[in-house]
């Protein structure tokens, strides 16, 4: 791993982005994807089922890129914490990395079942992730939904566990992330 502004103290001004810009497109393709399905069959309806669908594979690429940040670039010095929260911290951070990737190829998978095509911002075509099949569908449908609900749960989690930190702990776990500056001398 190379050396980065975080093992000062932060996460660097990357990591910070990148976590922000995903919990952002995670809140509202969440929020998109709870209102779309009450939405009445229409043009309309399809728009916002092609925004939910831009907004999954933008959280897929830049979870992917995360992924390859986190595995080159070394985060800041964990913090004093008893030995449960440091395992239910790296658990919880496993877990939110796996549904990041899991939640849109579910999604993927269950539009390449149903027979609709995933065109990214209108201007690419993904290729089909499985066959059309109206029983596989069905599941993939089901899968994608409880996985996001699942999300949802681990991102309150996560939440709480930062605000616990912040007001009760006081320490410096939540404000490493809202670091948008490049600490000084890096």
């Amino acid at each position: 791993m190379t050396t980065t502004p975080g093992q000062t103290g932060s996460y660097g001004r990357t990591a910070v982005l990148l976590h922000w810009a995903i919990a952002l497109l995670i809140a509202i393709g969440f929020t998109v994807g709870l209102t779309m399905v009450d939405l009445p069959l229409s043009p309309q309806k399809a728009k916002v089922f092609a925004y939910h669908k831009w907004i999954g594979i933008t959280v897929l690429g830049l979870a992917l890129v995360r992924v390859a940040w986190r595995a080159t670039h070394a985060g800041p010095p964990e913090l004093p914490m008893p030995g449960w929260q440091r395992l239910a911290a790296r658990a919880t951070h496993v877990l939110l990395y796996v549904l990041m990737l899991a939640i849109p190829l579910a999604g993927w998978m269950y539009t390449s079942a149903a027979g609709f095509p995933v065109v990214y911002l209108k201007l690419v075509q993904l290729p089909d992730l499985v066959a059309k099949d109206k029983e596989l569908a069905a599941l993939l449908k089901l899968v994608h939904k409880l996985l996001a609900w699942s999300l949802s749960g681990v991102v309150a989690l996560h939440v709480a566990a930062a605000l616990k930190h912040h007001f009760i702990d006081r320490d410096a776990t939540l404000r490493r992330m809202l670091a948008w500056r490049r600490p000084q001398g890096n």
